[in-house]
């Protein structure tokens, strides 16, 4: 299996990361084992979760995705084996939240703690905190890495001028630098990352492990009219793709597949993994035959027309 830098950190990551935020949200935990002994099994290594997974389901309080990849890690061993992303700093309950020193030094404890390890390879800030200084955040970061229980940092949703201020502070203080970037970064969802904050990251040498790689499903071609959505647990978040643009992409996806022999699913996952500033997206599955679809992206090399007709299809209006 092909493993990729991410950014110029010490970490070497399969070309597709798995998504845990469907553990203890979609995927219980007897599913979740399974699906992760598949992935592991299959070749792949990086792992993505929160704190705050799945704190948005009913009956959750957040920390259920960590808890299960902790259960998972315990009962298989072999924790040198994968790489293992979370982050912190979206609110987990009333003034939890952010990332002040104060903050962070408790909540990797509790992640630790409920990921059953003595250390993240990955820790990465969920969203930007404006009203903490960025020297702040990114010293208790080095005593953490400093610590043992962190190796690498990385930042999720992100404005350019925001990173680029962080890896300046960074070089500057002598402080431990952004490796990763998890922005919101699909087919169907290209203006956020693409300009500005692209061209930083291929500049800077800066990984990306896009999130909604596959656009709540919608990339997978299951869905093709309003009663595709019915009883879907995502099926309110792709009506909004539901419009020529969106089905514009599916026919294009539809007939690259073709020559392919493959799916839509796995050319959407394709055509990222082809893209020079995507290291690893992420995707999630719910199911072992799901996964195993997914997966076999990573073996699926598009060519230049390919990605030109993708490319002209999606392209943001």
């Amino acid at each position: 299996m092909e493993k990729r830098q991410l950014g110029q950190s010490s970490l070497h990551v399969t070309p597709i990361t798995f998504g845990g935020n469907v553990f203890g949200w979609t995927a219980d935990e007897n599913t979740s084992f399974a699906l992760l002994d598949a992935f592991v099994a299959s070749g792949f290594n990086f792992i993505d979760s929160a704190d705050v997974y799945s704190r948005w389901h009913p009956g959750n309080k957040g920390g259920e995705s960590e808890v299960i990849i902790g259960n998972w890690l315990k009962a298989r061993g072999g924790r040198d084996k994968v790489i293992i992303a979370t982050k912190l700093g979206i609110e987990m309950a009333p003034g939890k939240k952010g990332l002040s020193r104060k903050y962070m030094m408790q909540a990797v404890e509790d992640s630790l703690q409920r990921l059953q390890t003595d250390y993240i390879d990955l820790y990465q800030s969920h969203r930007d905190d404006p009203e903490t200084p960025i020297e702040e955040t990114l010293s208790a970061y080095a005593d953490l890495i400093k610590a043992g229980k962190v190796r690498e940092i990385g930042a999720s949703n992100f404005s350019a001028d925001r990173l680029a201020e962080s890896l300046k502070i960074s070089t500057e203080k002598g402080l431990p630098r952004y490796q990763s970037l998890q922005p919101h970064y699909s087919l169907v969802e290209r203006q956020e990352f693409e300009g500005p904050l692209e061209d930083l990251c291929l500049r800077e040498k800066i990984g990306t492990i896009g999130y909604y790689s596959l656009a709540s499903g919608f990339l997978t071609g299951k869905y093709r009219s309003a009663a595709d959505t019915q009883g879907r647990a995502r099926g309110s978040r792709v009506e909004k793709y539901m419009n020529d643009y969106g089905f514009g992409v599916i026919a294009a996806l539809d007939d690259v597949a073709k020559r392919y022999n493959a799916k839509p699913v796995q050319i959407a996952l394709a055509w990222l993994i082809a893209r020079p500033s995507v290291t690893a997206p992420i995707a999630s599955a719910t199911n072992l035959e799901q996964l195993a679809e997914l997966l076999k992206a990573a073996d699926i090399k598009l060519d230049a027309a390919s990605i030109q007709q993708i490319d002209t299809a999606s392209k943001p209006r």
